[in-house]
């Protein structure tokens, strides 16, 4: 009798033994699955459901910009962004004729290279319906001069060089009116497309040589003054004096562009307020002393 009784009492501590030792093994399994859930930090892209505002979640977006002061602008906000849960990654900072394909076809989530009226151009040209996501900065098409020092002083007879591509060549032509040296056709103010064809009277004798907007700064000192983009300045670290310019109400601001379904996409908006904001609007007037500006925002 005491034998059957120990060896139930064997049993009953064997199986007492085995229920302690998995329920030890069941709570830790389950402490560590704890531990991990709500600590951890996990990455989405841009196409992710995911509120890029909580803080258990990091959305990266992707993006092509160009140097100055694009990529500069991305920089800054940046950390304001992080603090969003949203990273934000340049995977070049030199857009080129493949940059609006990349974004149309999905390689980036964004860019931020180029202004609304040739943005529109594209999309006409290439069957795409890419969006203006934002207008962040205007590089006001720009006079400038190594002879003189202000408007006034520009001579009759002086000779000017301008960029000969459609769009920029239009916006030379424009300031050159607002500033009282042509008047042009009313239908090319309206159209946003000219060339010196389209002058319709010099109300100042003066010169205009239409030539390749690469070839403006190399050649700048066979001109009494020449008008080219302010980025190409800003690159090439010349020291020339800005005479008159563009305001921050052009049609030409730099945007943020995306692919429609991104349009209202939390992670682009974010973005596109970030540097919207006035904090980094006071950073461009501080930064680049006018040759880039905060772009007029719609009211």
């Amino acid at each position: 009798m005491k034998g059957k009784i120990f060896r139930n009492f064997k049993v009953f501590h064997f199986i007492f033994i085995l229920v302690l030792t998995t329920y030890f093994f069941a709570g830790c399994g389950s402490s560590q699955n704890s531990d991990a859930s709500p600590n951890s930090v996990s990455e989405t892209s841009v196409n992710s459901e995911t509120d890029p505002s909580s803080s258990e979640e990091i959305v990266t977006i992707k993006g092509i910009a160009d140097l100055v002061p694009h990529s500069e602008l991305i920089e800054f906000v940046k950390p304001k962004l992080k603090e969003q849960g949203i990273n934000v990654e340049l995977v070049a900072t030199d857009a080129d004729n493949t940059t609006n394909e990349k974004l149309a076809k999905g390689e980036i989530d964004f860019n931020f290279f180029q202004h609304e009226p040739y943005l529109k151009e594209w999309n006409e040209a290439n069957g795409y319906n890419l969006v203006n996501a934002g207008n962040i900065h205007v590089e006001p098409i720009t006079a400038y001069s190594d002879k003189y020092t202000k408007k006034e002083d520009i001579p009759d007879h002086a000779v000017v060089a301008i960029p000969n591509d459609g769009t920029n060549e239009y916006r030379a032509l424009r300031i050159l009116e607002q500033n009282g040296f042509i008047k042009l056709n009313e239908e090319t103010v309206k159209s946003l497309s000219a060339s010196v064809l389209d002058i319709k009277e010099y109300l100042r004798p003066i010169e205009i040589v239409e030539i390749d907007s690469a070839q403006i700064i190399p050649t700048k000192d066979d001109y009494d003054f020449f008008i080219t983009n302010t980025n190409k300045v800003l690159e090439a670290k010349i020291t020339s004096t800005r005479l008159f310019s563009e305001g921050s109400d052009s049609p030409y601001a730099n945007i943020i562009a995306v692919r429609e379904e991104d349009l209202n996409n939390p992670a682009i908006a974010a973005l596109v307020k970030a540097l919207q904001d006035e904090d980094t609007r006071q950073y461009i007037l501080d930064t680049y002393n006018g040759a880039v500006i905060p772009a007029k925002l719609d009211q």
